[in-house]
């Protein structure tokens, strides 16, 4: 069921890389069914606070007219960033799920750990990391790799 929920947040951030965002993308889950489904629109909507966590949050507070997600569960292509894992937390969602580790700006584990370390109103949540690792992971060496060749070209054509 896990990998179910991964793979459509993993078609999200397909999503998001033809949109040429980085390609990130979410699912919340409430009692076995999707209620939102996001993936980063920062550039679209010239909005730093547009990660795909933060957009799904929002469309499912909105559909389940609740702030309150504490039957639901978030499914992550990429370990949530500070601001997203508080977000998280806020939301009073009480399972993480992520695939690709974030080694440099990670909140769930790798840099620091928001849902375990620090409880925000009372409340932490049960993280389990690395879910589908190697394909949510390589979808984002690829975007990168394609932009950095894309910047290399310019700056030796121009």
């Amino acid at each position: 069921m896990v990998d179910k929920f991964m793979e459509i947040a993993l078609s999200e951030a397909r999503q998001a890389e033809s949109e040429e965002e980085i390609p990130v993308g979410a699912v919340i889950v409430c009692n076995g069914e999707v209620v939102a489904r996001a993936h980063n629109m920062r550039e679209q909507l010239k909005d730093p606070t547009a990660h795909a966590e933060i957009l799904a949050i929002r469309d499912a507070a909105k559909k389940l007219n609740d702030w309150r997600l504490e039957n639901c569960a978030i499914y992550v292509t990429l370990e949530p960033c500070p601001m997203c894992a508080s977000a998280i937390l806020l939301a009073r969602i009480p399972k993480i799920v992520f695939g690709a580790y974030d080694y440099e700006n990670g909140a769930c584990g790798s840099r620091i750990n928001i849902p375990v370390s620090f409880k925000v109103f009372g409340y932490n949540a049960e993280v389990v990391g690395g879910v589908m690792k190697e394909e949510c992971k390589s979808i984002l060496q690829e975007f990168f790799r394609k932009r950095r060749n894309r910047y290399n070209t310019i700056r030796r054509d121009g």
